[in-house]
């Protein structure tokens, strides 16, 4: 895990709170996402056809990258309560390669209290490569209900 998650565990919960991990792609896992999500464009399974293009090999499918950052809001809030996505929307900026490690993060921006309990948290979300450039914006929001 990231050194966010640790702050985040100590971290009050309000505008400005930030949750991240890492992960690290590899081939077969690109490969097998993929096919799991009915995905079967060859830039994710045939190495041969993917090194000929401009990506110059196996690339992570947009679902898998896109699961990575809405899984990680309902694991790190999951462990704090009741969590329940509400809306995702993301944008792809570049590819994220085969055997890339990045860092998947979120920032909350706003939150409200919901007319049935808990908040309506707003945030911020992306996945960055090693070199810190962003591969994958999103904003999300999720109803928060904390474990009393």
């Amino acid at each position: 895990m990231a050194e966010f998650e640790a702050a985040a565990a100590l971290a009050p919960l309000e505008p400005g709170y930030r949750f991240s991990r890492h992960h690290t792609f590899d081939e077969a896992q690109v490969r097998a996402f993929a096919l799991a999500a009915g995905d079967e464009n060859p830039l994710h399974h045939d190495a041969a056809f993917a090194q000929g293009t401009s990506f110059g090999g196996l690339i992570a499918s947009a679902t898998h990258t896109t699961s990575l950052l809405m899984g990680l809001t309902g694991s790190h809030f999951g462990k704090k309560g009741k969590v329940l996505g509400m809306n995702f929307s993301v944008d792809l900026l570049r590819p994220v390669r085969a055997s890339e490690t990045v860092l998947i993060e979120w920032r909350v921006t706003s939150m409200a209290a919901h007319s049935k309990g808990g908040c309506v948290l707003e945030m911020q979300g992306a996945i960055k490569s090693a070199d810190d450039r962003t591969s994958v914006l999103a904003q999300g929001t999720v109803l928060f209900t904390p474990a009393s």
